[in-house]
């Protein structure tokens, strides 16, 4: 068992039956009274930030993670599949653990964190940026690049973004998956 001053960035403990990160801390020793812990942390089931101030000296339960590389396969019913390239084992991951499930694309590797004891997948993690086909979108106007209207295209994933105007079917784009916005066209 340890207490909150083994307490650090990115540590997993169990929090009221749940797993959470921490994200950030503060020890804090006022004039008056006793010293504690404020933690910003994030439940990773759900993906909620919590704030909660620890006593110090107060017992945590640590929880070992482990972040592994995996690829995506297809996806079959409700879950998808993901290999591991070292061992070519399978996990089938539900649709409700990947945040945005749209900007998965055959072959694309991404991280997933396990709880190490009990080997269960917890969150699928995808890369920031991926890069897709523009599959259709309006038709672009030459010399519409001064402004910064965008308008509604569709990638190959079938996930729908904004793109400038001079952008049109066919092109290659590089799309953050945290926001789900256009960041620029790739040549070659």
């Amino acid at each position: 068992m340890a207490t909150t001053a083994d307490i650090k960035n990115g540590l997993c403990i169990k929090h009221n039956d749940k797993l959470c990160q921490i994200i950030e801390f503060q020890h804090v020793k006022p004039g008056k009274g006793p010293a504690f812990v404020r933690t910003k942390m994030r439940q990773i089931e759900s993906g909620k930030i919590l704030d909660y101030t620890f006593s110090a000296g107060h017992k945590i339960e640590p929880v070992r993670i482990e972040n592994r590389e995996y690829q995506y396969l297809y996806e079959e019913a409700d879950a998808f599949v993901f290999m591991n390239n070292e061992t070519f084992e399978q996990v089938h991951i539900p649709r409700n653990m990947i945040e945005k499930p749209l900007f998965l694309q055959e072959g694309l590797v991404c991280n997933i964190l396990f709880h190490a004891e009990e080997e269960m997948p917890l969150v699928v993690e995808l890369p920031i940026y991926i890069i897709s086909e523009i599959t259709y979108t309006e038709p672009g106007v030459k010399g519409d690049t001064a402004t910064n209207s965008m308008k509604p295209a569709t990638i190959a994933t079938g996930a729908e973004v904004r793109v400038p105007l001079f952008i049109d079917n066919g092109e290659v784009v590089k799309i953050d998956t945290r926001t789900g916005t256009y960041v620029e066209r790739v040549k070659g």
